[in-house]
């Protein structure tokens, strides 16, 4: 009876103690489970801002095109506004579908999409087929005037989304850490009940049960007060080793699940501002400085015209001061333009286009073997980009050389001049931001300038997707020593 009374007593600890750790990790994994749904949801608030932040930069470009055409007539102009056109409706839909299960975000949406609609069939393709018959017939500052209220209408209801978006996301990170903590707190009161039932029977569990108990107590003690890399043996025997691994388990879950939560909020507080910054950086790098040159050409033009034909000098002084306006518009609203021969031909063709443009004569060497990671081609392309806009504004040189090469997944990129060298790499915005870029990726940038002598800039970056096998042969646009002149 005695021992029978004892093996009741240890069935019924025994009961207790699994209904207590069942509890805990019943807790522990619905937590774990909201975890990893808040987490969803935090990635679809990225998605959100990416969306808004792509199609509000697709607005501006229209915006763009269209006053480039109506200030100069030229049909180059309007590519960015007929692929803008033609991209809106898609994109306005994306949105749409992101944040369909939020009433108050899909209104917003749907107003987006009514404004940038309404924009393109009430005012903007009237305004272009009517610039089309006789542009002469336009008041371009009306006009011009009135695409930019509706643009920056738009971009008063962007803000408002993204504002909206990353309240969500505040909210969302609230309910985590709120999970977090009930995880924490099932975990701590499932373990140290267990560690106080086990410690009644030690006289008759000591060698099989009390040992183990007492270090995956400690291990949860560790694991309660935050340190969440805290691991218990997994050698014991029977259900106690079934215990340690489970427990394993559930805190390697619970530090996955905090590292993925830390991450995605980090991303989510920063996503917007990280984007406009990028923009701002990339539309510095290309297409801001391909105005200002064309606005000194201008500047030139008007210096040699005869003085016996002031309309024309007039003309190209107004023109001249309408790009600098525009310029300066275009550095507002730090929108940055994605190269299209970037995305449709690749690294190859964009540095040929880019080299092309450079004021400086430039030998291009690219070896290339297929189209790279977006990332990779966006960064090296940026890079060039600014390398060459320093080497025009800064270096006095002569010549440039651009080499772009593929070996052992990584690409490695140099852009060297003859010039007077003497770079500080952390003055400036530009060369910081291209090291900032660079090394998002991962990769890694040096700048050697000896005054003088010239400088070169040196940029390694991993290909983390590799390459994209579409070809044998090698692109036309692969072929070394690829000599350009302005």
């Amino acid at each position: 009876m005695r021992g029978l009374g004892l093996s009741v007593r240890i069935i019924t600890a025994s009961v207790l103690l699994a209904v207590i750790i069942a509890a805990a990790f019943a807790v522990l994994l619905s937590s774990v489970t909201e975890l990893r749904s808040l987490e969803r949801r935090a990635q679809q608030s990225e998605d959100v801002l990416v969306a808004a932040n792509r199609l509000e930069r697709l607005i501006v470009e229209m915006e763009d095109g269209q006053r480039g055409f109506l200030l100069t007539g030229s049909e180059q102009f309007l590519q960015p506004w007929v692929e803008g056109r033609a991209e809106f409706a898609q994109q306005a839909a994306a949105l749409e579908n992101l944040v369909a299960d939020n009433a108050e975000q899909h209104a917003r949406a749907e107003a987006l999409t009514r404004a940038g609609t309404s924009y393109l069939n009430d005012y903007s393709v009237p305004l272009v087929a009517a610039a089309r018959r006789d542009r002469t017939s336009i008041d371009l500052l009306p006009a011009t005037t009135e695409g930019r209220q509706r643009v920056d209408a738009m971009r008063t209801q962007f803000d408002q989304l993204l504002d909206a978006e990353k309240q969500l996301a505040m909210t969302r990170q609230d309910s985590a850490r709120d999970a977090a903590g009930r995880a924490m707190f099932a975990a701590a009161a499932g373990l140290t009940g267990s560690v106080l039932l086990v410690a009644l029977f030690t006289w008759y569990l000591n060698r099989s049960i009390l040992h183990p108990v007492r270090r995956t107590a400690a291990m949860a003690e560790r694991l309660a007060a935050g340190d969440l890399s805290a691991r218990v043996s997994d050698h014991g025997v029977g259900e106690m080793g079934v215990l340690q691994r489970t427990f394993n388990a559930m805190a390697a879950a619970v530090q996955q699940a905090q590292r993925d939560l830390a991450g995605s909020r980090a991303r989510i507080v920063a996503a917007a501002d990280r984007a406009r910054q990028r923009i701002e950086r990339d539309l510095h790098d290309g297409t801001q400085q391909r105005l200002v040159a064309l606005a000194l050409q201008l500047r030139a033009g008007e210096a040699a015209v005869p003085p016996d034909q002031p309309e024309v000098r007039a003309q190209l002084a107004n023109a001249a001061r309408e790009l600098t306006n525009a310029t300066d518009e275009l550095r507002e609203l730090s929108r940055g333009i994605h190269p299209a021969i970037l995305t449709e031909g690749g690294l190859g063709p964009a540095l040929k286009a880019l080299a092309r443009r450079s004021p400086v004569p430039s030998e291009l060497t690219v070896d290339i073997p297929a189209r790279l990671p977006e990332p990779i081609e966006v960064c090296a392309y940026y890079v060039a980009s600014e390398a060459l806009a320093n080497t025009v504004k800064h270096a006095n040189a002569s010549e440039v050389w651009i080499d772009a090469r593929v070996s052992e997944g990584r690409l490695h990129l140099s852009v060297r001049d003859d010039g007077t060298g003497g770079a500080v790499p952390d003055q400036g915005t530009g060369l910081i931001g291209l090291a900032d870029r660079v090394e998002a990726l991962g990769g890694t940038i040096s700048v050697d300038s000896p005054v003088g002598v010239g400088t070169t800039l040196l940029v390694d970056l991993p290909l983390e997707s590799g390459l994209d096998s579409g070809t044998d042969s090698q692109p036309s646009w692969s072929r070394p020593g690829n000599r350009i002149h302005p």
